[in-house]
């Protein structure tokens, strides 16, 4: 049963890898409308013919998001019996999947409506907390919290100041990121790390502005996390789990800032484009993670007064 259990937690949290990236893909591509205005049909048809290579995309990212759908319910049903004793395991059963289909709902209304930057950049926020929610309950299906011994970690002020602050800044600089490429502004700037073919200046337009935004809110963020990595180092060398994790956020924002320059300087090749989803996602998954033994540490501080 166990055993059963940890395989389903881990091809759950692919799909939804799979389909942060295929959203992703869909937007790079140009695919959104490859079904038309039509939902959940496609062109009239479940499977039209002629197959364009924008419907197949459009058609497999629904296809992922479907079986993702059944694959979170029966993860969060089979969770929310078997992790019963775990305190986080129902509320992030509920938010696994009340987020999903919120993002299933926002894409087939981007589809039969239009699409509105503001609106798919919500619809990757979205998705992205689904995916952390279920990211969590594998992580707790696999007892990891108990093999770092979680319940015995202390959070000081500035480490919980850091937790919370940058995962919540984290979710910022997603919609940042997001409505970079909703509104189409990815090449605004083709040089890195300024505008003007390297040189200082103010953005010229709106999509320029857009770009520059979210190079300066990528830029706070990845020095916040070098400030809490380094404080990790001297502080919580000992607590493993607190020491890795920010580690493993250091790696992943510099891949994270490596991906975004590689993309606009490769003119957007599909690659480094879909990378740089996939290490935000990787890395707000750690963010979340970091704050639920957070809020595990304060409570057992307040229960042991």
């Amino acid at each position: 049963m166990n055993k059963l259990l940890k395989a389903l937690s881990v091809v759950t949290t692919l799909c939804m890898a799979v389909i942060l990236l295929g959203g992703a893909l869909v937007t790079k591509t140009g695919s959104g409308l490859g079904c038309g205005r039509q939902w959940p049909l496609c062109h009239g048809q479940i499977i039209p013919h002629p197959l364009t290579i924008e419907t197949v995309i459009e058609l497999s990212h629904r296809a992922a998001s479907g079986l993702g759908g059944i694959l979170v319910l029966a993860l969060c049903i089979w969770c929310w019996i078997a992790l019963k004793h775990v305190r986080e395991a129902r509320p992030l059963a509920v938010i696994a999947f009340v987020f999903l289909v919120l993002q299933a709902l926002l894409g087939a209304a981007a589809v039969v409506w239009g699409q509105v930057a503001l609106v798919m950049a919500l619809h990757f926020g979205i998705s992205l907390i689904s995916f952390a929610s279920v990211l969590l309950l594998t992580l707790l299906v696999f007892e990891v919290d108990r093999k770092f011994d979680s319940l015995s970690l202390r959070f000081g002020r500035t480490m919980l100041f850091h937790i919370y602050g940058i995962l919540i800044y984290s979710y910022v600089v997603v919609y940042t990121g997001a409505y970079v490429r909703h509104t189409k502004s990815s090449l605004a700037c083709a040089s890195v790390p300024f505008c003007s073919n390297g040189s200082i200046g103010l953005p010229q337009d709106f999509y320029q502005w857009v770009q520059m935004g979210h190079r300066l809110a990528a830029t706070l963020i990845f020095v916040w996390i070098l400030i809490a990595f380094i404080h990790a180092f001297k502080h919580y060398r000992q607590q493993k789990v607190v020491f890795y994790s920010w580690l493993i956020s250091f790696i992943l924002i510099t891949l994270q800032a490596l991906s975004g320059a590689l993309s606009v300087l490769s003119h957007l090749a599909l690659g480094f484009a879909l990378m740089h989803s996939l290490f935000i996602s990787c890395l707000f998954g750690v963010l979340s993670y970091l704050a639920m033994l957070a809020l595990r540490s304060q409570r057992n501080k307040k229960s042991m007064r």
